[in-house]
């Protein structure tokens, strides 16, 4: 349902279909959308799944990345970034982009979205306790056989296979978003992956960010907003939300 990579998939059927005509899709697919759309306003845009617009020849963050594109070419390429232009009809269950070009995403959710499914898939079936791990996105619940809460360790951006610090948790989702797994060196200086919506470049000064919720995919999508708004407002925002803390290491 979600994948960019399928074509048939219900979200690039939806990217296909940008400017032209709303799409029909599940109701789940709508409800995460929905939700998206609601951590955009929280955001003030930080998180954006309208960011799929950027062209991959602008950002690649293989080893050829030489130099940043100038200002103005970035500013061109996130126009169509744009939350508030994502249309849905909740009575016909459709999506519909306002802009021709305009692309969705869920690379800022979707994991934890999973992770969060598989845990209810998990519980529906009487499993007691575990862990799920999409890729650094981590929910639990329940405890260890030993019935010891479990121990996440959050990885030292500068050292990423040593413990920065660890956590124990239970009935709790954790998820990263580091400039250490995808990055550029343009200059002495390091680039992030994660792009500012706003200006269409990457972050810098910030390496890793980790949220604590109860949620796997509301950890997961409040992850990449924190890192782009920044140290002081992210904390702002984290201290307006309940149950939701974080570690910034910059």
């Amino acid at each position: 349902l979600l994948s960019t990579f399928r074509p048939d998939s219900q979200t690039n059927q939806i990217n296909e279909n940008a400017g032209i005509t709303p799409v029909k899709v599940d109701r789940e697919v709508l409800e995460l959308i929905q939700r998206s759309l609601r951590i955009s306003a929280l955001t003030q845009g930080a998180f954006d799944i309208t960011y799929g617009s950027i062209d991959k020849s602008l950002w690649n963050f293989d080893l050829s990345m030489k130099a940043l594109p100038d200002a103005e070419t970035a500013r061109k390429s996130v126009r169509l970034i744009n939350y508030k232009n994502v249309l849905l009809d909740e009575s016909e269950s459709t999506v519909f982009l306002k802009e021709k070009g305009m692309r969705i995403g869920f690379g800022g959710i979707g994991k934890g979205y999973a992770a969060e499914k598989a845990k209810m898939l998990m519980i529906s079936k009487g499993v007691k306790s575990g862990i799920v791990n999409a890729s650094g996105d981590l929910s639990t619940w329940g405890s260890q056989p030993n019935g010891n809460a479990w121990t996440v360790g959050i990885a030292d951006p500068n050292a990423q296979h040593n413990i920065f610090s660890s956590l124990k948790i239970s009935n709790i989702a954790v998820a990263t978003s580091g400039n250490y797994e995808k990055f550029v060196t343009i200059n002495g200086k390091k680039y992030s992956h994660t792009i500012d919506p706003k200006t269409g470049l990457p972050i810098t000064g910030i390496k890793s960010v980790t949220i604590i919720s109860g949620n796997a995919e509301f950890a997961d999508a409040m992850a990449t907003p924190i890192a782009v708004m920044g140290i002081k407002a992210g904390l702002f925002l984290i201290d307006q939300i309940a149950d939701l803390y974080c570690i910034i290491i910059d």
